[in-house]
């Protein structure tokens, strides 16, 4: 009697060898005996069973018989899977186990979404943080009687001696005084068209007419009686709706926009971009503002930025004279933060975002993109497709500066055409 269990088999010598059995234990686990290529003839070759679905069809050729062991050693000193294919089931082509190729196209795929997610989440963030520090408090619906609109996009920047926010120690050092209350130390036309942007400077001393308004605050209306006084005073007598409004009414020009930056935002702006370049061709010193500047290129810190734009006393022309700094310094500004070191870099990005926005005064309709916008039109002024000039000036009355009425009504014609500006300054 066969005393082994069903399946097993053996040859004359007590070798055991399988054939194939339901144990729960792999055959390797059990003694698999090598089978050697030149095992003696007369043992006839025991093939396990095939399975139903395996079986040959009637009419096919049967496998043929072989002699030896040759067929039947070949899958189990691989180390195959019985009925498996080589090379298959995380194997190599060999038939020796190792590692699976890694999916390198997967993993940079992976990679690549996850950065794309990473900056889009950054982005959406950064947009409403810069979105929420801007002061939208100008309502330039309350302007009235308005010129109409004209090509291009006309944005109104003023630069005022604001002194909110700052300690008595900053104003020391920057040189601004303690006086109450807020006036425009600058104001500029920036027109943005397809012909380049242009910049014009708005004297202060302009001479002007305060027409018909109504109180920002109060909502009364109040009537033209004919006025006339230095620009800078409308700001002064009703804040930026009132000035816009004098501004519409003397050039005839629409007024898209309405940018206001004080003193404390525009140094800090300067520091958080580690300051901007310029080339000062003559040397000079002015008390009020703290200036006191060699000639030659040289980087100018926040304070030093304040006190070069502010100066007056100290060139003979006074006023006129320093607008040309203010658009000269303006336009530096903007070529040297529009940069990659600057807009890539979130050490420095967010610094200078934070500066400017922190004490920026915009129209309500003033949207983030539109600042964009602004920004890189100041930027074109000197790179090549832009102009900036003073508003031309015809003479002076009590001190007043009069704006040359003709080269005026050019100058607007040709910006509500968007046409190349083709007036010039006195």
């Amino acid at each position: 009697m066969n005393e082994w269990p069903n399946g097993w088999s053996g040859d004359q010598n007590g070798n055991r060898y399988g054939r194939g059995s339901s144990s729960h234990e792999p055959e390797g686990a059990r003694a698999m005996p090598r089978v050697r290529r030149d095992a003696a003839p007369g043992h006839p070759r025991r093939e396990p069973p095939m399975p139903p679905d395996m079986s040959p069809r009637r009419g096919s050729v049967p496998p043929q018989q072989s002699q030896g062991y040759d067929d039947f050693d070949s899958g189990y000193n691989t180390g195959q899977v019985y009925g498996g294919g080589g090379g298959g089931g995380g194997y190599d082509g060999d038939g020796r186990g190792g590692r699976p190729r890694p999916a390198w196209g997967r993993r940079i795929k992976v990679t690549v979404l996850t950065l794309i997610a990473v900056l889009l989440v950054t982005s959406v963030a950064t947009y409403f943080w810069a979105d929420g520090k801007v002061r939208r408090e100008v309502d330039l619906s309350k302007v009235i009687d308005r010129p109409e609109t004209g090509d291009g996009t006309n944005y109104l920047i003023v630069g005022s001696d604001s002194r909110e926010g700052m300690s008595a120690e900053e104003k020391k050092k920057l040189h601004t005084g303690s006086a109450e209350g807020k006036r425009t130390d600058s104001m500029m036309i920036l027109h943005d068209g397809s012909n380049g942007p242009t910049l014009i400077s708005l004297p202060r001393d302009s001479d002007v007419e305060i027409p018909s308004f109504v109180g920002s605050d109060s909502g009364k209306k109040y009537p033209g009686t004919g006025r006339h006084t230095k620009l800078n005073a409308a700001y002064a007598e009703d804040g930026p709706e009132l000035l816009v409004r004098t501004v519409e009414f003397n050039t005839k020009l629409h007024i898209d926009h309405y940018v206001e930056i004080g003193f404390a935002g525009f140094a800090n702006i300067v520091d958080a971009i580690g300051g901007v370049e310029m080339n000062i061709p003559k040397a000079f010193k002015d008390k009020n503002s703290g200036a006191d500047f060699p000639a030659g290129k040289q980087t100018l810190n926040g304070q030093q930025a304040l006190a070069f734009v502010r100066t007056r006393h100290a060139f003979a022309g006074s006023d006129l004279d320093r607008t040309k700094n203010q658009q000269k310094f303006l336009a530096a500004l903007a070529s040297q933060t529009a940069t990659p070191a600057t807009i890539l870099n979130p050490f420095t990005l967010y610094p200078t975002m934070g500066a400017g926005l922190d004490t920026l005064i915009t129209d309500k309709d003033m949207s983030l993109f539109n600042l964009g916008q602004m920004f890189f039109a100041m930027k074109g002024v000197t790179g090549g497709e832009g102009k900036s000039m003073n508003m031309p000036i015809a003479g002076s009355t009590g001190g007043n500066l009069l704006w040359d009425k003709a080269k005026l009504q050019q100058l607007v014609q040709q910006l509500n055409n968007d046409e190349k500006v083709t007036v010039s300054s006195n």
